[in-house]
């Protein structure tokens, strides 16, 4: 008996915090985003949608990578629209928020790890 109560709780306590981070995601919606992956390239868009493995949708992205050739601009872009960023391709991830909300995202971090 008192290990199905624990068992309770401890369920509880899992929704209540998964409840949390979506509330926190669901702030984030349909701001700019910017996500770094692996191979250099980042992506500029509208922060659309994540999953619970952690792949991240933007919407009217655009794709910035280094040029290795000689030209006036260090950056080459072009438009991609809607795009899916792996979870395992993903190395930063930069919101476009206010401070205090920024605040608020550091400690959910603290309090995850």
């Amino acid at each position: 008996m008192e290990t199905e109560q624990q068992a309770e709780s401890s369920l509880d306590a899992s929704k209540s915090n998964s409840s949390n981070y979506v509330a926190h995601v669901k702030k984030l919606l349909f701001r700019p985003m910017l996500v770094g992956i692996k191979d250099g390239r980042f992506f500029i868009g509208t922060f659309y949608c994540m999953d619970k493995q952690g792949n991240i949708i933007l919407q009217d992205a655009i794709e910035y990578r280094s040029t290795r050739r000689s030209s006036p601009s260090p950056m080459e872009h072009r438009g991609v629209g809607l795009i899916l960023i792996p979870f395992s391709c993903r190395i930063s991830c930069h919101v476009d928020c206010a401070i205090d909300e920024q605040l608020s995202l550091l400690s959910l971090q603290e309090k995850k790890s």
